[in-house]
């Protein structure tokens, strides 16, 4: 198996995968359990990411990681929208494992970040100054250290981030990794 489980007690982060659950933008439950997966190869740079941050007082919460291919053909099939979502044909850098959207949590609470998790707006995108500073500032607080920590970023989606030449990875599929994310 190529990916590894990131679990709240190896790795000290939140876990609070959307589309485990109904609330997300599709109102539908896309994976079976809550299981968060990263490939190998992002293993490094997230451990940094966790450094700096827990370094300035701040944890890492995560929404999404590991999306298999069967995932993405469902989101895309609720939403086409190449602006927030890859096709499925393209491949994904979240179905690659090398993806993962997260935020920052401060004494057990979500920062503002002037959106939410897929809110499908320009309001999402890197360096958007319609939302209230203190919201502009912890998006670069969070930008800066997942630059750091060696992630590059989407930019219309201030909580994704991935790394870079994502194609080099191969698309992954829940059945081939047997993750069990899937009906």
């Amino acid at each position: 198996m190529n990916l590894v489980e990131i679990t709240n007690n190896k790795f000290d982060v939140e876990i609070d995968l959307a589309y485990a659950k109904t609330s997300n933008f599709t109102g539908k439950k896309i994976y079976i359990n809550s299981k968060c997966y990263i490939h190998i190869d992002a293993i490094g740079n997230f451990k940094k990411a966790i450094f700096f941050a827990s370094k300035i007082g701040y944890k890492l919460k995560i929404f999404d990681s590991f999306r298999p291919s069967e995932a993405q053909k469902l989101l895309w099939k609720e939403y086409p929208n190449r602006n927030f979502l890859t096709p499925p044909s393209k491949g994904s850098p979240h179905s690659r494992g090398i993806a993962i959207d997260l935020t920052l949590i401060r004494d057990n609470k979500i920062i503002d970040m002037g959106t939410h998790f897929d809110h499908f707006s320009k309001k999402s995108y890197h360096g958007n100054t319609d939302i209230n500073i203190s919201a502009q500032k912890n998006r670069m607080l969070l930008l800066g250290i997942m630059t750091t920590a060696g992630w590059d970023f989407y930019k219309n989606e201030w909580w994704h981030y991935q790394l870079y030449d994502s194609k080099k990875w191969p698309i992954l599929n829940d059945k081939k990794e047997k993750t069990r994310l899937m009906c």
